[in-house]
């Protein structure tokens, strides 16, 4: 049985491609102003975290350096910017290798229907270790729906 990849296509720009096959960068927490003493004005200083999510095909140690080129060009010259762990290099099987294939069938034949096959997870994992320094081929099946909301009541929010 030949994998389906579901979700549309890029050049559709359906919010599962965005997921996939593109990098994505989100702000996990910030700090800002004094929240003991609010003023109606703009904070002298703030602070956040983010966390950038790589595809295949990405240098992940080209990206601080870029980021702080665009940075300094838009006038941002003051922003900090510190990388505080080392990145998860982003994996991909491809969906015609005779693994991925056997799990399909498999997982079609206990299933007994069609089974969705997305090209990498939207998610962070150092699988890396396993598909590239191990050279192992590598499927993860998730165990639940795609909007269960597991991380939070709001996580499949859509901006932009």
């Amino acid at each position: 049985m030949k994998p389906t990849l579901h979700g549309g296509s890029p050049s559709g720009r359906k919010v599962i491609w965005k997921v996939l096959l593109a990098n994505t960068f989100e702000i996990r927490a910030f700090e800002t102003g004094n929240p003991q003493s609010p003023a109606n004005a703009i904070p002298p200083s703030a602070i956040a975290y983010g966390h950038v999510r790589y595809v295949v095909g990405t240098d992940p140690e080209q990206l601080m350096p870029r980021l702080r080129e665009h940075l300094d060009k838009q006038g941002f010259n003051d922003i900090e910017l510190k990388a505080e762990r080392d990145p998860m290099y982003a994996t991909r099987l491809d969906p015609d290798h005779p693994w991925a294939r056997w799990v399909v069938g498999s997982l079609s034949t206990t299933y007994g229907g069609e089974i969705a096959v997305m090209p990498n997870l939207g998610g962070s994992l150092p699988n890396d270790v396993f598909a590239d320094v191990l050279g192992l081929p590598t499927i993860w099946v998730p165990h639940s729906y795609a909007g269960c909301s597991q991380h939070a009541p709001n996580e499949h929010i859509l901006e932009g």
